[in-house]
């Protein structure tokens, strides 16, 4: 899950320190990032022309500095100020459009674009219409990831639990049936296994309070979350195992 800050939305997120530390945390015990940045890697090696990198949601830029020196331009499209800021200073050669996607205008074709871990922060409503307007800024051939959890791990499971909150690529395939032919062409689901392993209760706390700070969500008592990972996350060794796969979509555009 990549880091974001909405305000209204859970309590870490109103306290910006608190949030990057967990988000930190997460990172430290977490193998996603180096499961992800080879993942995508091999992707783009595969890419038949590598152009422009259009990254939607990059936040700090993480993700972004890893893929954009394999393209001659990079885009970006990130309406947070903070992560903006971030991203400046990660990735000071992109391209940064500060409008949300669906008031944003680019003036290339990508060849890859990403779109990893935004919907959670994109009305359920609205998912299509999103993803659709990312596909017409693709270069015919051109390849858009979509990365989220998937729901069935037990990350999601304790997301479910305490805000009642689903997220499922599997539903967004099956509504982009409707897009036409010409926008969509080739579409897979796989999926990118991770993990985060901790042996300090405390931590493994901040870190699901990370991952449960969703707008739309209730935000539960810390020692609600304690009590859950005590009883359904213990490894049996004294540590603490939260399974995060992710769920990656590959939404090609036909090249005519």
């Amino acid at each position: 899950m990549e880091l974001r800050k909405t305000a209204e939305a859970g309590t870490l997120r109103t306290q910006e320190d608190a949030y990057r530390e967990a988000y930190t945390r997460f990172l430290a015990g977490s193998d996603e990032k180096s499961a992800t940045h080879a993942y995508l890697q091999n992707i783009v090696e595969q890419l038949p022309t590598r152009r422009v990198l259009l990254d939607v949601g990059p936040a700090d830029g993480t993700t972004t500095r890893q893929l954009a020196p394999h393209f001659e331009r990079t885009v970006c499209i990130e309406p947070s100020e903070p992560m903006r800021c971030a991203l400046a200073l990660t990735c000071p050669q992109a391209q940064v459009l500060a409008e949300p996607v669906l008031e944003a205008t680019i003036d290339a074709r990508a060849d890859l674009a990403l779109l990893s871990h935004v919907l959670y922060y994109v009305p359920r409503a609205q998912w299509v219409a999103t993803v659709s307007r990312i596909m017409e800024w693709l270069a015919p051939g051109g390849l858009l990831l979509v990365l989220l959890q998937n729901p069935d791990q037990a990350c999601m499971r304790m997301v479910h639990h305490f805000t009642g909150l689903r997220f499922d690529l599997r539903e967004l395939a099956d509504d982009l049936t409707v897009l036409p032919p010409g926008l969509l062409g080739d579409m897979e689901l796989d999926t990118l296994p991770a993990r985060y392993r901790s042996r300090d209760l405390d931590e493994a706390v901040t870190v699901a309070d990370f991952h449960l700070s969703i707008p739309g969500g209730t935000s539960p008592t810390r020692d609600a979350v304690k009590a859950y990972i005590q009883q359904h996350l213990h490894d049996g060794d004294g540590g603490y195992v939260l399974r995060h796969d992710q769920h990656v979509l590959h939404l090609r555009r036909p090249v005519r």
